[in-house]
């Protein structure tokens, strides 16, 4: 009988993908405005640069196992305790200009100051476009009804919270919320599912995780037993990790629990 179920954050309930889509549109627009360049050629080298240099630093592992990916790179500040955590902090000013300083140049600017105010803008737009699929908080309505609701994200605690700080309705629906920077290992490592199974002080065969992620959210679910369910919005082909069950809307989770107990 299921008596918890475990959520992923981003691209799950939060729509980060589209949040950070919309960043990169409005702050290479303003470079298209200043420059009369292709806004999307930017944002493709700019991403392409960001995740090149993000793997060069020898903080990618921690980042890796943490789950932070290079556009959170773009605009967190990590003010997280920790020696890696303390690494980012430092690295993260330079590597933003950087990024936008070779993303405009591969576009045909070779203008670093402005990079510099690229790079400055693109946080601040970021904070003020948060997305939540449309589903999220119907389903969330229905199912804290019944059960013990937890939160279970991969990234850096002070992130992380700063997208629960602009998305204020969110964190209220659970009971826990258990992000990998604070406990030390991110998913898939089945050691955070089994402490999130402790937290709720319920076995393994009583929860159900649901994630979009098959690599991060499904993996480590199966790593430790528990039953999974694929957000799989996007309807790609599995590979292979298999999930429990697949939905393509989050609104299919109800039934899904329902007929579960």
């Amino acid at each position: 009988m299921i008596k918890a179920i475990l959520f992923d954050l981003d691209d799950t309930l939060l729509w980060d993908e589209k949040s950070i889509k919309e960043a990169f549109k409005a702050t290479c627009q303003l470079a298209a405005e200043r420059y009369a360049i292709d806004p999307a050629l930017l944002e493709a080298n700019v991403r392409k640069n960001a995740e090149t240099l993000y793997a060069s630093y020898d903080t990618y592992d921690f980042t890796t196992m943490i789950g932070i990916s290079a556009f959170e790179g773009l605009w967190g500040n990590f003010a997280d305790e920790g020696e890696s955590f303390r690494k980012m902090r430092e690295i993260a000013p330079a590597y933003r200009e950087e990024a936008w300083t070779r993303g405009l140049k591969d576009s045909g600017i070779d203008n670093p100051a402005f990079a510099y105010e690229l790079a400055s803008t693109f946080p601040v737009i970021r904070k003020e476009k948060p997305f939540v699929y449309n589903d999220t908080f119907r389903v969330l309505d229905q199912l804290t009804r019944n059960y013990q609701l937890l939160l279970l994200t991969n990234g850096s605690p002070d992130l992380q919270q700063t997208k629960l700080n602009i998305t204020p309705e969110l964190a209220p629906y659970f009971d826990h919320i258990v992000i990998s920077g604070d406990f030390g290992k991110g998913k898939p490592a089945p050691t955070i599912f089994e402490h999130a199974l402790e937290l709720l002080s319920i076995q393994k065969d009583e929860a159900l995780m649901v994630g979009d992620n098959l690599m991060t959210d499904i993996l480590g679910a199966s790593r430790a037993g528990i039953d999974s369910v694929w957000v799989n919005r996007k309807q790609k082909v599995a590979n292979e990790v298999i999930p429990t069950y697949e939905i393509t809307e989050l609104e299919e989770l109800v039934p899904l629990v329902k007929n579960r107990c």
